[in-house]
């Protein structure tokens, strides 16, 4: 069973920095996509940035390019998404997500589809405010 521990949300402040963590257990992060994505309440998911499992290839949206960071950790099967410069806007809640059978990969080009996606994180809440 694939289970995902998520942390490092919370409350900053405008050009803050944040760091989400999430820790996949039950299945090797090895080969597969990862992502994040981040919902406001009464839209649709998001997808923020993803990182192919086999040739490191990154995606970011654009309202979040040059102030995010993903990268991974396979040794500790743990993603990050650290969060430079942070706004209001980017106020969410933010899922980590895992292909999980090597069958979609993440693209420079086109957004992550939550379609693609098999495994999700349970969500954790980031606040970006004065």
């Amino acid at each position: 069973q694939v289970q995902f521990v998520e942390s490092g949300g919370g409350l900053a402040q405008p050009g803050g920095s944040l760091r989400l963590s999430c820790v996949v257990s039950g299945v090797s992060l090895d080969y597969y996509a990862i992502a994040w994505f981040r919902q406001v309440p009464g839209e649709a998911l998001e997808g923020v940035s993803c990182m192919d499992g086999n040739n490191g290839a990154t995606y970011y949206v654009d309202s979040v390019k040059g102030r995010f960071t993903i990268s991974r950790d396979n040794a500790k099967n743990t993603v990050y998404l650290q969060m430079n410069s942070l706004k209001p806007e980017d106020t969410a809640l933010y899922f980590c997500a895992l292909e999980g059978t090597a069958y979609y990969r993440c693209s420079s080009y086109h957004a992550p589809k939550t379609y693609e996606y098999d495994h999700w994180g349970q969500g954790t809440q980031v606040t970006v405010s004065s």
